[in-house]
């Protein structure tokens, strides 16, 4: 969806709801102008933007990005074919269908899982969805017929995760509906596996539902929670590996909580604290499927200096660390998960376009393709920063153009 279709839905529920541009820019904490630059399309929106405007006009996300996106690349991919099967193994959670052979046994679902689990924190939604509603339900069955204790705690575990899949598939399409279900549902598998870490990680999803939904108080109090909870489950207090890593990963939510909900300085404060926890972990980490490290510390940086509207700065630090590379800007260390670096393109590239550098926002929108297609094409700024490029296409090459027809702009 373009962002003058975002700025004509935001134009249309502006009047509906009986705001004045000045009194709707004052909810959003950003000034009029900018706000008649978004609805005429002369701007585009960013993901905070969208989040406070979404929730001052009263909807969700997705009412202004256009989510879930069909067209040429649900045709290609076909990866929607599997939500019905997903809403269907959602709602039936705890009273399964009956299985018209036996589950495969627990470690043949285990790998399959953890391979499901790779595949998300690469972006690999296509690859993986066709797999995800099978062993969902194997699991699930297995779960409720365990012989131990033991089995059943390992079988729950394992079933956290793939709900964690699940959210991560529908919220990435846009069924932001079915996203917060496979939240609830992992919280419901990871309470029963007996996993603090796996409880923890479940409410840290659900703060990144909220934060979508911009339920900012809230996801708050919840992280705030998380946060002690963390230190409480440290041996006599010794944070060192998956709870600095986690505390980490709570810290980074927190900031673009706070970023999104307009409070700079406090943003600040939860990434310095953050900074200190990634000098305490070494290198980059993945513990229950949270990435966290300098890598991805610099990436949410990047990311909240765009988001604040601060793209000058934003590309700036970039050329200020890859000096220390040796090389003109900075590039994301190899191993880092295929999705993390594909979101960094992509918030570059929205950067790249609001300084003027058409060519450059297309180089690293093609960056994020190759980082992760699938999450590339199905990711709201990807469309609307491929809109603007079309918008303002000169016809001087065809590059513009074959992008807009991949994405299904």
């Amino acid at each position: 969806m373009s962002t003058s279709t975002v700025g004509r839905e935001v134009r249309e529920l502006r009047k509906i709801r009986g705001y004045t541009v000045r009194q709707l820019a004052d909810k959003i904490l950003v000034s009029a102008s900018l706000l008649e630059k978004i609805e005429s399309g002369a701007r585009q929106a960013s993901p905070a933007l969208v989040t406070r405007l979404a929730h001052a006009l009263r909807v969700g996300p997705d009412r202004l990005t256009g989510q879930p996106y069909m067209a040429d690349a649900e045709k290609e991919d076909r990866v929607q074919a599997v939500i019905p099967d997903l809403r269907r193994i959602l709602m039936t959670y705890d009273s399964p269908d009956d299985l018209t052979v036996a589950p495969r046994p627990l470690p043949v679902l285990a790998a399959e899982m953890d391979a499901v689990a790779q595949m998300r924190q690469d972006g690999q939604y296509v690859k993986y969805a066709p797999l995800l509603p099978g062993v969902l339900e194997e699991l699930t069955c297995t779960a409720m017929a365990a012989p131990s204790e033991g089995e059943r705690r390992r079988a729950y575990w394992w079933l956290a995760r793939g709900y964690r899949a699940a959210n991560s598939l529908a919220h990435k399409l846009g069924y932001h509906d079915l996203s917060a279900t496979a939240v609830d549902r992992a919280h419901w598998a990871a309470d029963r596996s007996g996993d603090p870490f796996m409880q923890v990680t479940a409410a840290y999803l659900r703060a990144g539902g909220m934060i979508r939904m911009g339920a900012f108080g809230s996801a708050r109090r919840l992280l705030e929670g998380l946060e002690t909870e963390v230190e409480r489950m440290a041996p006599e207090a010794a944070m060192e590996g998956v709870h600095v890593a986690l505390q980490g990963a709570i810290f980074l939510k927190l900031a673009i909580l706070e970023a999104r909900a307009g409070r700079p300085e406090a943003a600040q404060h939860r990434m310095a604290e953050a900074r200190a926890a990634a000098g305490m972990v070494g290198g980059d980490t993945s513990h229950y499927e949270m990435s966290f490290g300098p890598a991805n510390l610099r990436i949410h940086e990047v990311a909240l200096l765009i988001d604040g509207g601060d793209t000058e700065q934003a590309l700036a630090r970039l050329r200020e660390w890859g000096a220390e590379q040796d090389q003109a800007e900075w590039e994301v260390p190899a191993g880092l998960a295929g999705e993390r670096v594909s979101h960094h393109h992509i918030d570059v590239a929205a950067a790249r376009l609001a300084e003027g550098d058409r060519h450059g926002a297309l180089a690293d929108l093609v960056a994020a393709r190759a980082a992760s297609a699938p999450h590339t094409r199905y990711h709201p700024t990807v469309h609307a920063t491929t809109s603007t490029l079309v918008r303002l296409h000169r016809g001087s090459s065809d590059a513009v153009i074959d992008w807009a027809k991949w994405v299904g702009v």
